[in-house]
């Protein structure tokens, strides 16, 4: 199996506090890996650190090959690594078309306008919007914003797409909806790794999950593996009875 991304031994620190303490995974081609702890784990600190915007401390990220050391966010989403953000933000002035637009516009393709709008058109659909291209996305709900976050992250034609919290807030029909497009991302070549504190839906969208508390990685293995592991279940699961009954396969 190609192996996409590898963390070696990742540290970052702020100040006193110890972010993440020797973080060490790979993700392969063509999997959606898991990312679940605590708050205050070092989540969203881990994707901040893979896609650039903080440099570890120590520790050595390799994408696609390459040592990411010195590049910048926007030098890994030219080399085809993408995200979405807990809080989404989109540019309100804009349409949501626009919104996409920009994604490929600065994605791996460095799009002109004119393929960025024909990018823009394919990646609406694909996630649902394509009906709201023209609104302003100020006028989208949540579960819109959400879905405008993930389509303007897949317009930059990623290869890795981190995905951070992506279904807090939607409600069970939403949550399903936004699962099922996952899977189909996943399933056109996008390789994906997502944070998220919704235990029963990660568990059963994910193949392997790394579990991180307080900045260290604890456990790691297939989601049957890690809500057995007594480690997990004392930082973060709780009841053993419940944590076994979050994996369950559709």
């Amino acid at each position: 199996m190609t192996i996409v991304l590898s963390a070696e031994g990742i540290s970052k620190r702020f100040g006193g506090l110890h972010a993440l303490a020797g973080v060490t995974f790979t993700v392969e081609e063509g999997e959606i890996l898991g990312l679940i702890g605590p708050n205050g784990a070092g989540k969203t600190t881990l994707f901040n650190v893979l896609n650039a915007v903080h440099r570890p401390d120590a520790g050595r990220i390799v994408f696609r090959d390459r040592d990411t050391a010195g590049l910048r966010p926007y030098d890994m989403a030219r080399l085809g690594m993408a995200r979405t953000h807990q809080i989404v933000r989109p540019l309100n002035d804009l349409t949501v078309r626009e919104n996409v637009m920009v994604g490929a516009c600065f994605g791996r393709r460095n799009l002109g306008l004119q393929g960025a709008r024909a990018r823009s058109e394919e990646v609406l659909e694909r996630v649902g919007l394509l009906s709201r291209a023209d609104q302003p996305a100020s006028t989208l709900n949540v579960a819109q914003k959400k879905r405008l976050e993930l389509a303007r992250a897949l317009a930059a034609d990623p290869d890795l797409l981190l995905l951070d919290e992506v279904l807090a807030g939607l409600n069970p029909a939403e949550i399903s909806v936004m699962l099922e497009t996952i899977r189909l991302v996943r399933d056109g070549g996008v390789t994906i790794v997502i944070i998220e504190h919704l235990m029963q839906a990660l568990m059963n969208v994910s193949d392997r999950v790394l579990v991180l508390d307080y900045g260290r990685q604890i456990a790691e293995g297939t989601p049957a593996e890690v809500v057995k592991d007594p480690a997990v279940i004392e930082a973060y699961l709780g009841d053993p009875k419940l944590a076994a009954g979050l994996v369950r396969r559709s």
